[in-house]
């Protein structure tokens, strides 16, 4: 069982990766350091996109409407650190 877990959290640390790195490339394209008619930076930016926006879609349906400042991200992030604590400090329980 404990394998299950590790493995659990393996999976949220590879989430709570590609979140940062969609936050730190949205911010780098916003800037203008990296420029979507590169190829590679085209290809990341929508690999990294579809897996995030169906996540994001949803906690947005639940969020007030911003403007500009999306908190989606921000969200995710805190419930997947929510979800690691849980998993740490139960998972010797089982």
């Amino acid at each position: 069982m404990t394998s299950l877990f590790q493995i659990l959290l393996l999976v949220l640390n590879l989430v709570w990766f590609i979140i940062i790195v969609h936050i730190i490339m949205s911010w780098l394209i916003n800037f203008q350091v990296l420029n979507l008619r590169q190829p590679l930076v085209a290809q990341l930016w929508d690999g990294i996109n579809r897996l995030v926006e169906p996540v994001y879609s949803r906690v947005r349906q639940f969020m007030p409407n911003t403007g500009a400042l999306d908190l989606a991200p921000l969200v995710v992030l805190l419930a997947v650190y929510a979800l690691r604590i849980v998993i740490a400090n139960n998972m010797y329980s089982f």
